[in-house]
């Protein structure tokens, strides 16, 4: 279940050191400003699928997409946010 995150950790690593222009997610790392309205948008259409109760799982994939694109783009790795989750359990 988690290989399809880590998959995708490391797909937006590579488009971070690529030199490809074309790729949604390298254009997302390039520019934070268009990344964090991104994500807004994206945590909007979830909530309403949420309160509408349709297509959930899709903005939901939506969300965790656009929040990984963000994290990386801005020096926060996964690991030391799960790290900091670990640390928080009781």
């Amino acid at each position: 279940m988690f290989k399809t995150l880590e998959e995708l950790i490391n797909i937006i690593r590579q488009r971070k050191e690529s030199s490809v222009k074309e790729s949604y997610t390298k254009k997302l790392l390039d520019n934070k400003k268009l990344s964090v309205e991104k994500v807004k948008e994206e945590i909007a259409e979830l909530i309403d699928s949420i309160e509408k109760n349709s297509n959930k799982v899709h903005e939901a994939a939506d969300v965790l997409y656009h929040l990984m694109v963000l994290l990386e783009a801005n020096g926060i790795r996964i690991e030391d946010v799960m790290d900091e989750l670990k640390k928080r359990q009781k």
